[in-house]
């Protein structure tokens, strides 16, 4: 877990900045400056461009990490590498006639309910391709075991650029409409800076020879679509259907909501990008100690990780939302639900990187597709019965379902658990917390509120987590950093 641990600070260093930045843009800076339907027009552009994404990309980002290090000579990792940079044109060009040539009718039925969306559905295919090839050239980075670069691009670059560019706004140099094109252009600049990181680690001699086992690439990575498509309905479908059911301000009070729950899984984000090659390694090489030994340390690590922030974010909701306009500051039950769905799959560890570079990775396919239908008929059916706080209350049903499934399906393909004794410790300490934080709040300043709760609770939950040493990695963090002090 060296390796693991390294990388995974670092990463969690970019995501923090990452969230506090991205918590300015989406808490004040886009419900001050941008306003509510530009916002919401942002949010639904962004979060059906990350639906096609996973569809636009074929797989291929899962396919390097799967595969890549199975190749032992250059000329075939040159194969390799070379067919997943134009392997996704098979679908993305026809995709773009389409779109062209039914433009008129795609735009006229996104707007239906909005029509500020008319103009600007094409921005959809432009951002899907950007992002699409930036999570291959990612990939690239990851399976050389370098992805803290990457991690700066992908959470952290965008962001910067947002704050600029709604500061711009703000001071009258650009107005919304040229703000949603340069935010768009962001992202073409993001995929270039992370292409030219990837050649500069590993640059194939480019052709169109098929690596030997192509058509097992190929049809795994079809396969796996459904896997990335079905993560990313479930983070965003709520976000494209609400305008088709409610006013597009609507998914701009959604959004600020969903932010504020979704900072639960910082951890595993930092963590994933290095976790995911060492797991596929590891299964490579049938090495199922390896296997069990990430499997328990990634899950007790993430739960406690990101059971420190699930309690900050509960324990600090009242305050936080004092801080909003009034009109942002309906979502309590939203932040709830979807903080508990990031800490459920926290707490799966890289079971879901177990699954996908396995043998067993197939049945992703019927999972995707089981869990892509059902939130989003939950989400037809209780967006109209409880407007946004029936779109968290799917996607909290949908996880907490299928998740399970997963947990169960690991279990009996690899006879692997994940917890220990020292999970179901965390989970009570980790629940208590949260209860107290929540029942007892100061009545200073919002600010006050929020920096002496949190110091309170970290400190409490710290003692807690050394006391018991609930997980042996950050034990030797903690005692590196207190030894480092002392010198």
């Amino acid at each position: 877990m060296g390796i693991v641990l390294k990388e995974s600070y670092r990463n969690t260093v970019t995501l923090l900045v990452a969230i506090l930045i991205g918590a300015v843009n989406a808490l004040f800076l886009y419900t001050y400056f941008l306003g509510d339907q530009y916002y919401g027009l942002v949010t639904f552009l962004l979060s059906t461009a990350f639906i096609l994404k996973p569809l636009m990309a074929l797989g291929v980002n899962f396919s390097v990490v799967k595969f890549f290090s199975l190749f032992t000579s250059k000329e075939e990792t040159d194969k390799f590498l070379s067919s997943a940079l134009w392997f996704p044109l098979v679908l993305v060009i026809p995709l773009g006639m389409i779109g062209v040539g039914f433009y008129g009718k795609i735009s006229d039925w996104l707007s239906e309910e909005n029509p500020l969306v008319k103009d600007y559905t094409y921005l959809i295919f432009l951002v899907a391709l950007a992002t699409a090839y930036f999570e291959i050239f990612y990939a690239w980075a990851r399976v050389h075991l370098k992805s803290v670069y990457g991690n700066l691009l992908k959470e952290l670059f965008v962001r910067i650029a947002a704050t600029i560019l709604l500061f711009a706004v703000y001071l009258e140099w650009i107005n919304a409409h040229q703000f949603v094109l340069w935010l768009t252009g962001t992202y073409f600049l993001q995929t270039f800076l992370m292409m030219l990181f990837a050649f500069k680690l590993y640059l194939p001699k480019f052709s169109f020879s098929l690596p030997d086992n192509f058509w097992e690439i190929v049809k795994y990575s079809l396969y796996i679509i459904m896997a990335g498509s079905a993560a990313t309905i479930l983070l965003d479908i709520d976000k494209f259907m609400i305008p088709q059911k409610e006013a597009i301000e609507e998914v701009a009070f959604y959004a600020v909501a969903v932010y504020i729950g979704t900072v639960i899984e910082i951890p595993g984000r930092a963590m994933s990008q290095i976790v995911q090659p060492l797991t596929a390694k590891a299964l490579n090489e049938e090495n199922d100690v390896d296997v069990l030994d990430l499997y328990q340390k990634t899950s007790i690590t993430l739960l406690i990780a990101s059971g420190l922030i699930f309690i900050l974010v509960n324990a600090n909701l009242e305050s936080l939302f004092a801080l909003l306009p009034k009109k942002y500051t309906g979502g309590f039950w939203v932040v709830l639900m979807i903080s508990i769905t990031k800490l459920y799959h926290m707490f799966l560890g890289n079971n879901g990187a177990i699954i996908s570079n396995s043998k067993y990775y197939k049945i992703l396919l019927p999972y995707g597709v089981g869990m892509a239908f059902s939130v989003i008929l939950l989400n037809d059916w209780l967006i109209e019965l409880m407007g946004i706080n029936g779109a968290a209350l799917s996607t909290l049903i949908v996880v907490l379902v299928f998740n399970t499934v997963k947990l169960g399906y690991v279990k009996k393909k690899f006879n692997i658990w994940p917890t220990t004794r020292k999970t179901w410790i965390a989970l009570f300490f980790i629940t208590l917390f949260t209860v107290i934080g929540v029942l007892f709040n100061f009545k200073f300043h919002p600010v006050v509120n929020i920096l002496s709760e949190s110091v309170l609770l970290g400190v409490a939950y710290l003692f807690v987590l050394i006391h018991f040493q609930l997980s042996t990695d950050i034990t030797a963090v903690y005692h590196q950093f207190k030894s480092k002090l002392k010198k």
